[in-house]
């Protein structure tokens, strides 16, 4: 993106599914543009070919790229404007700097414009030439997607079973995501259906699927199905039910699994695929995060910067003398926070990474505050990394 001198009006654009709401200004501020325009090619191209034969080059920016902003930001590179991005939380923060407490369209298109203006510092690059990291986006949101369906399937099955056999959710509950048990729930919903296949029955139709845990697991659902012997009113109903429920789980994660195959494919064209993968904890859907989220990294000029993106700067709630202990701001970008403290806690069977958690116990920290540092900490690495394009290097990081 040239330098800001250099821009001959901002047009910041609050955009809608149907229409988006822009406002131009001119370097000095003075306002050119106020209206809305329709989400279709003509009309934004018009309106962007209009403002580069007046005003010369063109900075357009949203706050939402990936999705309805997509358009916009499409046709503004065709038409050779330049593009950026403004994302929320700095949004958020530098629309309260603004007179007026009401929310709208014009209004935050305003507040996109001037802080392009006045503070280009706070603007992200946009490079839509990346298909990879476009393709990506949508990839990570339906995975997410899938693994929310699949979280509320599974809990939907454990709810059925323990209401009516407490005993054998306790088996097959926490085994959910095996395939093996899917399949068995497939076909023997019930109670009544697994004691009528019989012991040596299961162990031989799951064992292809399960070698190694075929026997024990069935042997487990018949010491828990010996543990009842009355017959909870309603069960009859789980026969339909709970094979409906398992078919349903089993297709999420057979998308799942093809989801990942895709990200995986797309993730080895990526140049950054292979450092982000060195560092520990991280795998193929954290990588494909990252890369969604946080890009290159050049758009942060510290660790600090990243960590306050991600919403992983602990901080310590206090009153007076009185003083409660570190939390995670509230804000943040969610899906970078929920990477990087998940990674921080698949990370713990690494040294470097447990001597760091191990540390921060036994100085009186819990457990979530452990890994919260732990994140932080993995924050710095993390941008170092991207900044000198150069793989994970073993080093216990020092405690504060």
């Amino acid at each position: 993106m040239n330098d800001s001198d250099e821009i001959g009006v901002f047009l910041g654009l609050d955009v809608g599914k149907t229409n988006h709401h822009g406002h131009g200004l001119t370097p000095a501020g003075k306002k050119v543009f106020d209206k809305q325009l329709p989400n279709t090619e003509p009309k934004l191209r018009q309106v962007f070919d209009k403002f580069r034969e007046k005003f010369g080059t063109v900075l357009v920016i949203v706050d939402q790229p990936a999705s309805i902003g997509a358009l916009p930001l499409t046709v503004a590179r065709d038409t050779g404007c330049q593009v950026a991005y403004l994302p929320g939380l700095s949004m958020r923060r530098i629309a309260d700097l603004y007179p007026g407490e009401a929310k709208t369209d014009a209004r935050d298109a305003a507040v996109i414009a001037d802080a392009a203006r006045t503070m280009p510092h706070t603007l992200r690059s946009l490079e839509l030439t990346d298909e990879i990291t476009a393709e990506l986006t949508v990839l990570v949101g339906f995975d997410q997607d899938l693994a929310a369906e699949a979280t509320r399937t599974s809990n939907r099955i454990r709810g059925l079973l323990t209401q009516f056999h407490p005993s054998l959710e306790r088996v097959l509950g926490p085994r959910l995501d095996h395939q093996a048990v899917t399949w068995l729930l497939e076909r023997y919903g019930s109670p009544a259906s697994l004691r009528k296949a019989g012991r040596r029955k299961l162990v031989e139709v799951i064992r292809p699927k399960a070698p190694r845990m075929a026997k024990r697991l069935i042997d487990e659902v018949f010491d828990a199905l010996d543990e009842q012997t009355v017959v909870v009113p309603g069960t009859g109903t789980l026969d339909m039910v709970i094979p409906s429920l398992a078919r349903s789980l089993s297709a999420v994660h057979e998308q799942r699994r093809a989801t990942e195959a895709q990200i995986t494919a797309l993730l080895e064209d990526h140049p950054l695929s292979k450092v982000l993968t060195s560092l520990p904890g991280v795998g193929v859907r954290t990588a494909a995060t990252l890369l969604v989220t946080v890009g290159d990294g050049t758009s942060f000029p510290t660790a600090a910067h990243l960590a306050s993106y991600a919403g992983l700067a602990p901080t310590t709630k206090s009153s007076g003398t009185s003083i409660h202990g570190e939390h995670a701001p509230r804000g943040g970008n969610r899906q970078l926070k929920r990477a990087m403290f998940l990674s921080a806690f698949a990370a713990l069977h690494d040294p470097a990474s447990r001597t760091y958690y191990d540390k921060c116990r036994a100085r009186g920290k819990t457990h979530t505050q452990a890994l919260l540092r732990l994140a932080r900490q993995r924050i710095n690495v993390l941008f170092a990394m991207l900044r000198d394009g150069t793989f994970y290097e073993p080093r216990t990081p020092r405690l504060a």
